[in-house]
């Protein structure tokens, strides 16, 4: 079989998985899959680091543009719709991105058409798209190898990319905007949608060679803003807490009441105290307990059975004194099984 012949079938397979995973596929899709380049890579070509994905992939122009048309006659045959998205990097001048060095132009519309499954609605297709074509976020970089800046020959922590070479978040204008640590990401997401300029700040992860996300620069004001959201947001939900704890102690009483009443229908000589200890004990909440499952909520015949029946093991016969004796649980059970019977005879009549 030929070179051409596998390589069309390393491309459906890989957008097969790509379709079923996340229902559309794109050319980085099949040249990850593939293994010629990877995620660490795509994302330094995101971020302007890389003219080209070219420059970032094993193969050449031309081998990227044998796997796409192979990608656009298994996705032809498929149904699968086409639709061209726009492609802009993370860099602050947000130049478009280029998927080869010579860029083309027919052919990088080629690699920038993305296939969506006909299964998906026409408004989801329309979410993904509007999506995809949306300017990503810019990325400021922490620096992991010494640097210097293209605007002023400086270095610091970070830097921004920017005509092809870093820049320091001076010359970026971005030096106005504080930086957020990830770890909060209702703060995180609301300090964003306050800030009109933000950034996302990156870290390369040598062990796991990938980009991490490390938190985000945002206006001052726009932090504190959010920071007061949050603020009013935790009052909220701590009277939420107590308004739902409140409701969960009244359901509480109200349903143990009820299983110590079924108890007397069920074992009308069970004492009363008895029946009330019974229910308190099987339906504390977060115990675990028969009462507190599914049948006993409904007072399942059964499953308050089965609590009265635990009760009187553990309070009416030699039980758990023999389990402390080594006595091995279910012989235990075997020996007390006529005691508990008995009780429960007793409680019947």
């Amino acid at each position: 079989m030929g070179k051409g012949s596998s390589l069309a079938r390393r491309v459906a397979q890989v957008a097969e998985n790509a379709l079923v995973q996340r229902k559309h596929v794109t050319v980085v899709d099949v040249i990850c899959g593939l293994r010629w380049s990877y995620q660490r890579d795509i994302d330094i070509w995101r971020q302007g680091r890389a003219d080209s994905l070219e420059r970032v992939t094993a193969v050449d122009a031309a081998k990227m543009a044998d796997a796409v048309a192979l990608l656009r006659e298994w996705a032809t045959a498929r149904g699968l719709t086409a639709t061209e998205t726009a492609q802009v990097s993370g860099s602050r001048d947000r130049r478009p991105l280029r998927f080869t060095a010579d860029g083309d132009e027919e052919l990088e519309r080629q690699f920038k058409i993305e296939w969506y499954s006909p299964e998906l609605s026409e408004a989801r297709r329309r979410q993904l798209t509007e999506r995809r074509n949306k300017a990503p976020d810019l990325v400021v970089i922490v620096g992991s190898a010494p640097w210097s800046c293209g605007g002023c020959g400086a270095t610091g922590p970070h830097h921004i990319m920017e005509d092809d070479r870093p820049h320091c978040l001076s010359c970026a204008d971005l030096d106005h905007l504080v930086f957020l640590p990830a770890g909060d990401a209702a703060l995180s997401r609301r300090a964003k949608k306050e800030s009109v300029l933000s950034a996302v700040v990156v870290e390369f992860n040598r062990r796991r060679k990938r980009y991490e996300r490390r938190g985000i620069l945002v206006e001052d004001e726009a932090l504190a803003r959010a920071e007061e959201q949050c603020l009013a947001d935790e009052e909220v939900r701590l009277r939420r807490r107590e308004r739902d704890r409140v409701r969960r102690e009244a359901g509480d009483v109200e349903f143990q009441a009820a299983l110590a009443a079924e108890i007397r229908r069920l074992f009308p000589g069970c004492p009363d105290e008895r029946a009330q200890a019974i229910a308190v004990h099987a339906g504390l909440r977060g115990s675990g307990r028969v009462g507190r499952t599914a049948a006993a909520r409904v007072l399942d015949e059964q499953a308050v059975t089965l609590a009265v029946v635990a009760s009187v093991r553990h309070l009416d016969t030699d039980y758990d004194h023999l389990l402390m004796a080594g006595v091995p649980r279910r012989e235990a059970r075997d020996r007390i099984r006529d005691r508990i019977d008995q009780v429960l005879t007793t409680w019947s009549a």
